[in-house]
């Protein structure tokens, strides 16, 4: 059996405020094996992007703190020293931000910072780091991109300059890249470029895929395995197809009824209202005792809901090497 690319056990992050600890990611364990693309869905505040940050060190230290393990490719990320993390970051993870108009310096030009991360890793030339950056920005689909090297991010369209920060989280070939809303506010078109982008990337070099997202559309096409996260916890988790046909917890149940269904007919000419998850997500300085959805939950079918907190427990037969889990006492009305 092939070893994961990474392997995280137990994550927890607290963050100091002003309003006292929050504990912003509450145990959360998963692998990203070679190859294999694992999507983290929830609401924002869910933890998702806090989680990867996490893995890269690139939360305040003084604000947070960090436990548990985080293995990629054998070595653990949260207790590396910093240089050694420097190092990692590059070959060993890549990461697209959410926003590349804001991860990317606007006084340097495109090729100035792609030859930086570029020559930071390899031992290369300048001239050879910028053939390679153009290369990148060629493999990542812009136009003339021995010209684009020269231009600055507010001369790109939001598309180009996406597809700008992939190229960089690229440019050392990554063991592991991590996508938080690679795709989010750009039109169907360029999202579905983008996409297409990474999975052919991931396919020719192997590369582990955390894609973090709110749309699951995005999900369906493209994930392995999805993570449903509430509260700072992991919720639901197994293959795409058990999650999204399957649900088991009342959260990941309420994200699905969301969704649009084209194909519902109209009832005397009036579509049907979308449902709704009621209510708004708990602050991480107050999380409730029990299942953390259980102030927002419509089934509520357990006593024990209120006052203690769910095992992420194995649905159905757990002779299947992915098994589908969810942490809920409320699995009655999952199809």
């Amino acid at each position: 059996m092939t070893a994961p690319v990474l392997e995280v056990s137990d994550l927890r992050v607290r963050l100091r405020t002003p309003r006292g600890p929050a504990d912003v990611v509450n145990g959360l364990s998963y692998t990203v094996g070679p190859g294999e693309t694992v999507a983290v869905v929830g609401e924002s505040g869910s933890g998702k992007s806090v989680s990867v940050l996490a893995l890269l060190g690139l939360l305040p230290a003084r604000v947070a703190t960090v436990t548990g393990t985080a293995l990629l490719q054998g070595e653990d990320l949260l207790t590396m020293k910093p240089e050694r993390l420097r190092q990692v970051r590059g070959p060993g993870a890549g990461m697209v931000f959410q926003d590349p108009m804001t991860s990317l310096n606007p006084v340097l030009t495109v090729g100035k910072q792609l030859v930086e991360g570029i020559r930071a890793h390899q031992d290369i030339s300048k001239e050879a780091a910028r053939r390679r950056a153009a290369d990148l920005l060629g493999e990542v689909g812009l136009p003339d991109p021995d010209g684009a090297l020269d231009r600055y991010p507010h001369e790109l369209s939001g598309g180009m300059r996406q597809r700008v920060v992939i190229a960089i989280a690229l440019s050392n070939s990554p063991a592991l890249l991590i996508a938080d809303e690679a795709t989010t506010a750009l039109d169907v078109t360029v999202q579905a470029q983008i996409i297409d982008l990474v999975e052919k990337l991931q396919a020719d070099r192997g590369t582990g895929v955390i894609w973090i997202t709110h749309d699951l559309g995005v999900v369906a096409g493209i994930a392995d395995r999805v993570l449903v996260m509430y509260g700072g916890r992991c919720v639901e988790d197994g293959t795409v197809d058990d999650v999204l046909e399957h649900p088991a917890h009342p959260y990941t149940r309420g994200l699905l009824g969301a969704l649009p269904d084209l194909a519902e007919p109209a009832v005397d000419g009036v579509v049907p209202d979308l449902a709704t998850v009621p209510g708004t997500p708990p602050p991480p300085t107050d999380l409730p005792k029990g299942c953390v959805f259980w102030p927002r939950c419509p089934v509520r079918g357990d006593a024990r809901c209120e006052h203690e907190q769910p095992p992420l427990a194995v649905i159905g037969s757990s002779a299947v090497s992915l098994p589908h889990r969810a942490a809920t006492w409320c699995t009655e009305g999952s199809s």
